[in-house]
C-alpha cells in the first residue's frame, strides 16, 4: 500500500502502491500520515512522494467511501485533513514526483509539497470538486493560490477544470516536466541540491516561507468538516458519485486516473 524506499543523502521515497489507481482510502491516508510524521525521528532529511508511471493518484477511493455513513465519513475527512497538515507542517522538505494523472485528492497532496515534478505526456492534474458538487475548503484553496496566484486559482477552482501537464507547468501548478521514467530521479537530484545547503539556514528559511501553510492547519478542529460532509451527502453529489461508481463497475466512463473521480 505504501512502500518506504531509502536513497542516498537521507532521502526517503514514500511510494504509493495501491493498484490500480493508488486511490486514497482510510488505510492509505493513515499510512501516509504515519510515514511523514515518523520520518524526522528516523533520521530522514527529505521526502519524495511518488506513485506509479502514468498515475500518481486517482483521488479518493469513491467506490468504498460512498458506502460509509456520515460518522464514518467524518472520521475519514478529519484523517485526510490531518494528512494535509502533516505535509504542510513537516520540518522536512518534500518533493512530489508526479508520474502521471493526479486529479483532485491526488492533486491536493502535491499542493502541500515543497516542489512538484510532473511527467510529460497526456496526463491531467487539478481540482475538479465543483463538478461533483463539492466545495474545496479554504486551507486547500490557500495552497493553490500561493502557487499560481489568486485569480488563476479562482478560475480553476470555480470551474473545476483539469489541466494537462504542459498547461499546469505553464501556470506554475507544477515546477518541472520530465520524462515519465525520470520523475523520481529528478526529484532526488533537486532534493539533494537543497539538502547540500547549510542545513540550519535552509530549514529556518523554509519554515518562515511556509508559515502561511502551517497556520492554515493550526487548529484541526476548526476546519470545516461539517460543511464538507453536507456537500458530500447532498442529493446532487451523491447522485454524481453513485453514477460514477456504476460507470466504473461497468468498465466505462472513467475519469483521469482511470479508477476514481477526484474529490479531496
Amino acid at each position: 500500500m505504501l512502500d518506504r524506499i531509502d536513497h542516498d543523502h537521507g532521502i526517503r521515497e514514500l511510494h504509493l502502491a495501491r493498484p490500480p489507481a493508488n486511490a486514497l482510502n482510510p488505510e492509505l491516508v493513515q499510512a501516509l500520515r504515519n510515514a511523514i510524521d515518523s520520518a524526522p525521528t528516523d533520521g530522514v532529511s527529505g521526502l519524495i512522494l511518488s506513485g506509479a508511471p502514468g498515475l500518481f493518484s486517482g483521488g479518493l477511493d469513491v467506490p468504498s467511501l460512498i458506502q460509509l455513513d456520515r460518522d464514518q465519513m467524518e472520521r475519514f475527512w478529519r484523517q485526510f485533513f490531518a494528512l494535509c497538515a502533516e505535509l504542510a507542517r513537516s520540518p522536512l522538505p518534500i518533493v512530489a514526483a508526479i508520474g502521471g494523472h493526479s486529479p483532485a485528492g491526488g492533486a491536493v497532496l502535491t499542493l502541500f509539497c515543497d516542489y512538484r515534478i510532473m511527467a510529460h505526456g497526456p496526463f491531467q492534474i487539478g481540482l475538479n470538486e465543483v463538478q461533483v458538487g463539492l466545495v474545496a475548503p479554504e486551507c486547500i484553496q490557500l495552497a493553490m493560490r500561493r502557487l499560481i496566484g489568486a485569480y488563476p486559482a479562482e478560475r480553476l477552482l470555480v470551474s473545476g477544470k483539469m489541466l494537462d501537464a504542459e498547461s499546469a507547468h505553464r501556470i506554475g501548478l507544477v515546477d518541472e516536466l520530465v520524462g515519465v521514467d525520470d520523475v523520481v530521479t529528478r526529484a532526488k537530484v533537486w532534493l539533494g541540491e537543497l539538502l547540500a545547503l547549510p542545513r540550519h539556514a535552509m530549514l529556518a528559511t523554509r519554515r518562515i516561507a511556509r508559515a502561511d501553510l502551517a497556520a492554515a492547519f493550526a487548529d484541526l478542529d476548526a476546519l470545516p468538516v461539517d460543511d464538507f460532509l453536507d456537500g458530500w451527502f447532498s442529493d446532487h453529489a451523491q447522485q454524481v458519485l453513485r453514477a460514477l461508481v456504476a460507470r466504473l463497475k461497468g468498465g466505462g466512463g472513467e475519469a483521469p486516473g482511470h479508477r476514481t473521480q477526484g474529490t479531496p
